[in-house]
């Protein structure tokens, strides 16, 4: 998709520090992290919303990502916290899905 970051990112046209990639999805840190741990786990096709996805596979794709990212970078015992933000007011900023995994310190609730 035209002028979208993480499609920018997927293609190699923004670079980014990448955690993992396979033919499905695209790991990598947040460039404004909200905790000692923060990464994204988005589609590499350009879903736009929550609300736009229809493929439950790739949903589940992201979480599973997510938690074996979490383990490799090994903060997963300790525990994280796995979100999806969808559309303004849920506080979405990119029109791509993406899941951040926030991790390293106490989460606290609610939040926010």
């Amino acid at each position: 998709m035209e002028n979208c970051i993480f499609c920018s990112i997927i293609s190699g046209d923004i670079p980014a520090e990448i955690l993992y990639s396979d033919e499905k999805v695209l790991a990598f840190r947040d460039v404004d992290a909200q905790a000692p741990e923060h990464f994204l786990v988005i589609p590499k096709e350009h879903i736009a919303t929550a609300n736009d996805a229809t493929d439950e596979s790739i949903m589940g794709r992201l979480m599973i990502t997510a938690s074996n990212v979490a383990k490799e970078l090994g903060f997963a015992e300790q525990g994280y916290r796995l979100v999806m933000n969808c559309n303004s007011d849920g506080g979405q900023t990119v029109s791509h899905i993406h899941l951040h995994c926030l991790g390293g310190r106490q989460m606290t609730w609610p939040p926010g």
